[in-house]
C-alpha cells in the first residue's frame, strides 16, 4: 500500500469518526432528555433556554455553540473543521433524535435510557476528539481560558460548568440523578473510548496536544 493510499484511508476514517461522533453526541443528549432524570451541565442550559424561549433545544445548542466560538477570538484559539462542525451537527442531531424518540413514562425504561445516553455520549466524545479535527467550542473555551489565565483546566472547567449548570437550572433545565451520573462517569468512560477509537498519527503529524484533540489533550479536558 502506498503512502498516499494510507494517508487517504486515514483521512477518510478520521472524517467518518468526526461526523459519526458528532451525530451520536447529539443523539445521546436527546436520549438523556427523554429519560427525564437530569442532563449534563451544558444541556441543562440548552434545555432551560429552550423552555424559556420556545426555540427547539437543538437550535439553542447551535446558537450557544456559535456564541461560545466567538469567545475564542480574544483567547486566540484557532477552530478546526471539527470545531465548526460541532456547532451545527450536534444541534441538528439533538432535534432529529427528539423528534424520532417518544418520551417514556415508566421508570424501568427511563433509567436504561439514561445509562445508554451517558455511555453513548462518552463513545461519541471518544470518536470525534480522537479524529483530531479540533476541540468542540466549549472544550476550546476551557483550554483557552486555561492558557490565558494560568488557572488549571480542572478549576476552569469546574467553574464554567457550575455557572452553566446553575443558569440552566434557574431557567428550568432538568437537574437530577442523571446530572450526577454524567459528572461522575463521563471522564473515565470518554478516556476509555478515546483509547478505543484513536487514529494513529503518521510521523510528523501533530496528534497529541489539546488543540489537536489527541490523547494528552483529552485527558487535560476531561480531568477532574
Amino acid at each position: 500500500m502506498t503512502v498516499s493510499h494510507r494517508s487517504s484511508r486515514r483521512l477518510t476514517r478520521r472524517l467518518v469518526q468526526l461526523y459519526v461522533g458528532l451525530v451520536l453526541y447529539g443523539a445521546s443528549a436527546a436520549l438523556m432528555v427523554r429519560a427525564g432524570l437530569g442532563l449534563g451541565p451544558w444541556d441543562v442550559l440548552h434545555q432551560g433556554v429552550a423552555e424559556l424561549t420556545g426555540i427547539s433545544m437543538g437550535v439553542v445548542s447551535v446558537v450557544v455553540g456559535a456564541l461560545v466560538l466567538l469567545l475564542w477570538v480574544p483567547l486566540r484559539q484557532r477552530p478546526g473543521l471539527g470545531t465548526v462542525s460541532n456547532v451545527f451537527v450536534v444541534g441538528l442531531a439533538v432535534d432529529a433524535t427528539l423528534w424520532a424518540t417518544p418520551a417514556p413514562e415508566a421508570l424501568g425504561v427511563r433509567v436504561p435510557l439514561l445509562v445508554a445516553g451517558v455511555v453513548l455520549n462518552a463513545a461519541a466524545t471518544g470518536l470525534y476528539i480522537s479524529a483530531r479535527f479540533g476541540p468542540g467550542p466549549r472544550d476550546g473555551l476551557m483550554t483557552g481560558l486555561h492558557a490565558a489565565t494560568g488557572v488549571s483546566v480542572r478549576l476552569v472547567r469546574t467553574g464554567i460548568e457550575v455557572a452553566v449548570l446553575a443558569a440552566g437550572w434557574l431557567l428550568g433545565g432538568s437537574v437530577g440523578v442523571g446530572t450526577v451520573l454524567y459528572a461522575l462517569a463521563i471522564g473515565p468512560l470518554a478516556q476509555f473510548f478515546l483509547r478505543v477509537f484513536t487514529v494513529p498519527a503518521p510521523g510528523g503529524e501533530p496528534g497529541g496536544g489539546v488543540a489537536a484533540g489527541g490523547p494528552r489533550g483529552v485527558r487535560a479536558i476531561l480531568r477532574r
